[in-house]
């Protein structure tokens, strides 16, 4: 089982001057569920190299068990500072794709032609994509087969707009990723702010905030070790 991650590359939070970039819990927590399930990972980034951490999220209210043994596990850094670059992936090579959020990819991985083509192949061949908190923004560009968008009708989550409005974001971000899943066609749900809540649509899996990061990947196991 080779599983890809895909990290982001940017590390500006809008104007405001401060640092953003992938969120730490929702890389790692996703990242042992994975290997505990003996999966092989690989990390690839827009840029290649070592992608920018949110510096929130190393803050200690945010640390977790996964988080903790990430940072004794020195193969992991290792691997997450080497990041491939995603130009370079070849989906054929890969059972699964997985998107750490944060509000890095906003900016960049919604609109790398890269990130797009790799989520549009590994849809077309049943592969499953899962993506969490800001990540399934990664999805606002894609199209399925017949040039319509690739959520068009699915049922999807993602970091709602009350969540947004609580970290006082909203005249921040680029977009807000509740409404532009439901522009985009897609069927979106929620739960209350912060509360666990993934949704399952035929290969897609999403989940909606950093406390459903290790769902999301306990469903993909479950459609990759029932193929």
């Amino acid at each position: 089982m080779k599983i890809l991650f895909v990290l982001t590359s940017h590390d500006k939070l809008g104007d405001t001057g401060q640092k953003t970039g992938f969120w730490l819990d929702e890389f790692a927590s996703p990242y042992y569920a994975f290997k505990d399930a003996e999966a092989d990972i690989i990390l690839a980034s827009p840029n290649g190299g070592e992608p920018p951490l949110d510096p929130k999220s190393n803050e200690p209210d945010f640390q977790t068990e996964a988080t903790k043994r990430f940072k004794k596990d020195n193969n992991a850094q290792v691997a997450l500072a080497n990041t491939l670059k995603l130009s370079d992936i070849s989906p054929e090579d890969y059972d699964a794709v997985f998107y750490p959020g944060g509000h890095g990819p906003l900016w960049d991985l919604v609109e790398d032609p890269h990130s797009i083509a790799l989520i549009e192949r590994m849809h077309s061949t049943g592969k499953p994509i899962g993506a969490v908190c800001h990540a399934p923004a990664v999805l606002r560009h894609t199209k399925s087969s017949d040039g319509t968008s690739l959520i068009k009708g699915k049922s999807v989550t993602g970091f709602s707009n009350t969540e947004e409005a609580t970290l006082q974001l909203l005249d921040v971000v680029p977009f807000l990723l509740e409404d532009e899943l439901k522009d985009k066609g897609g069927n979106y749900s929620k739960t209350k702010d912060w509360n666990p809540h993934v949704i399952t649509d035929g290969n897609l899996i999403t989940g909606q905030n950093p406390a459903s990061s290790s769902l999301v990947v306990k469903s993909m196991l479950e459609i990759i070790q029932n193929e």
